[in-house]
């Protein structure tokens, strides 16, 4: 994660295929099981930790500073890391 915005990494999660979720600079860093930075769910203030929700796994709880954030994702999250457990 080296880049200009603030921010270190955090919180993780795993999906199903076996994606990172991390919470770094600027928002939710995805990584593949290849270490490959697929791209990165941007929040307006910097994200402290997730889990995974909802019956189907597919929405990922985002908490920050001040706020907590829910997103939808293609891919279900690993049942260890869910909140609703």
């Amino acid at each position: 994660m080296n880049i200009d915005i603030p921010g270190h990494p955090d919180g993780m999660k795993l999906d199903q295929a076996g994606n990172i979720y991390c919470t770094g600079p600027g928002g939710v860093w995805v990584i593949d099981t290849l270490g490959n930075h697929l791209g990165t769910i941007v929040t307006p203030e910097q994200p402290a930790n997730c889990a995974w929700g909802d019956e189907d796994y597919k929405s990922l709880y985002i908490t920050a500073t001040t706020s907590i954030y829910k997103i939808r994702v293609t891919i279900p999250g690993n049942k260890a890391g869910a909140c609703n457990e």
